[in-house]
């Protein structure tokens, strides 16, 4: 390292966060600029380890220490090469991904782990200042034809690895725009679209070819056959979107909505397609719950305080987690501790140790009025109701946040007859196979419900199985075998 006594002298910084009351009448990236200056002093705090755990903690393999030492020398070019050799989109993991290589920092054994994230996201954005991040040309053209349906993190993953192969691949998306959760799940506040709009026209002039409102498996259009007769291989990388349900009394009630229902409406009117206040489920006015203490339940959050929700509560069934890396989880695994994003940051309750029993409502409209709760203990290793702590909130709507149960089955994966585990994922084999010949699976849709690090190492790591399987051979890099 450069300054192989950086972690000595300085702390651990990051750029501050633009102000509650500015932020939330926006809906911009919450976070101002960091400057060179401080930057490069953080990345001076890579210390020379000998092991880097880093490296391990990060799905992709990411080089870490060897860019935090370009950065700190101001190699800049240098720096965006070696992140570009094992991550496709370090705009996308720089300000969504949890950092765990972060958790597994030598340095954070005793002291704050190094900013490994930030000066992450920093090198790509100086490497596109700079206009250093151009289309890849295949060398040569194999004539071999990829179906890549989904274009989520894995599936674009997958899909610029085996253009960058020469092979013709074309990316299906039924919504329509192309990005998955990237563009209709993450807020525009914590990752404003223009990043993923950017990344897109790279790959296009690349070669690979997208198409979006294509349900496959479900239109006529783009039936199964047609993509096997028209494909010589297809990535399944649709994604973990059957959504977790609470089927409790009340759940009927209008106002009592999913995530998914909710998020996505949010995003159009910032793509231009509504106005901010014309999007059909809207919090602005309305006291709000949100059932589920994860990131998902934040991005509602963040969200609802936008829309000029009167209050927010959220409510978690597991117990507050504690102020600092519990013993469960040791050094160098992700730690179980109390996070506060920048939608906790913003307001609302967080309510921790809660079930909830019933929603309420009106039964001559419909309308949701509000919901019944109690608290609830561990027991055994089961909830168990705390007699006497029975209470009611009253609310107009409800977001159910409690994450993902796998892949939706009907469609394309009933008709392809692909086998599921016993937790209703894709099966797949050791090379990313599934038992349909020339089908691949990558990313949620085999994994279950992970995270975008995750989904973008295996939709590199399939692209290479399904090169390999289309020419016998590969030089594309594979970091995971499922």
């Amino acid at each position: 390292m450069a300054d192989a006594t950086g972690f000595l002298k300085h702390g651990r910084e990051l750029p501050t966060r633009r102000p509650v009351p500015v932020r939330i009448h926006d809906w911009n990236e919450v976070y101002n600029d960091f400057p060179e200056s401080k930057l490069r002093t953080q990345a001076s705090r890579c210390m020379d380890c000998g092991i880097p755990f880093c490296n391990n903690g990060c799905p992709l393999g990411n080089l870490i220490p060897d860019w935090n030492d370009l950065t700190y020398r101001g190699l800049w070019q240098d720096a965006i090469e070696r992140l570009h050799a094992t991550n496709n989109f370090p705009e996308f993991t720089g300000r969504l991904c949890p950092a765990p290589c972060e958790s597994a920092c030598v340095l954070g054994i005793n002291q704050d782990p190094v900013t490994i994230k930030q000066v992450e996201v920093s090198i790509i954005e100086r490497a596109y200042d700079e206009g250093w991040v151009k289309p890849v040309l295949a060398e040569v053209q194999t004539g071999k034809r990829v179906a890549v349906v989904g274009s989520g993190p894995a599936g674009l993953a997958a899909a610029q690895q085996l253009t960058r192969a020469g092979h013709a691949v074309t990316v299906f998306e039924r919504a329509d725009r192309i990005g998955g959760l990237l563009r209709y799940g993450i807020p525009e506040f914590k990752m404003e679209k223009k990043f993923l709009d950017r990344r897109l026209e790279q790959m296009r002039a690349e070669g690979t070819e997208f198409v979006v409102n294509a349900n496959v498996g479900v239109d006529p259009e783009y039936s199964v056959d047609k993509l096997r007769d028209g494909f010589d291989a297809i990535v399944l990388a649709g994604g973990a979107t059957a959504w977790r349900d609470l089927p409790i009394p009340g759940r009927e009630f209008k106002g009592v909505y999913q995530a998914m229902e909710y998020l996505p409406w949010a995003n159009k009117a910032q793509e231009g397609d509504l106005g901010v206040d014309e999007v059909p489920i809207h919090a602005g006015g309305k006291r709000v719950v949100i059932i589920g203490g994860g990131d998902t339940g934040a991005d509602c959050l963040g969200t609802a305080h936008r829309q000029g929700a009167v209050s927010v509560h959220q409510f978690e069934i597991m117990p507050r987690p504690p102020e600092s890396r519990a013993e469960s989880t040791p050094w160098p695994l992700w730690p179980l501790m109390f996070r506060t994003s920048s939608a906790h940051e913003e307001g609302g309750e967080r309510v921790f140790s809660v079930n909830t029993e019933c929603f309420l409502g009106d039964s001559e409209t419909g309308e949701l009025r509000g919901l019944r709760y109690h608290e609830v203990e561990m027991i055994d290793g089961r909830f168990q109701k705390v007699e006497g702590t029975d209470a009611e909130l009253e609310c107009e709507l409800v977001f159910l946040a409690m994450g993902f149960v796998g892949p939706q089955r009907d469609g394309l994966l009933s008709e392809l007859g692909v086998e599921l585990t016993e937790r209703g994922n894709v099966q797949r084999g050791r090379e990313w196979d599934t038992n349909v010949d020339g089908v691949f699976v990558a990313g949620d849709m085999g994994r279950g419900q992970s995270l975008i690090v995750w989904a973008i190492a295996e939709g590199r790591s399939c692209a290479a199985a399904v090169d390999s399987y289309l020419m016998g051979d590969t030089l594309l890099p594979a970091p995971l075998v499922p």
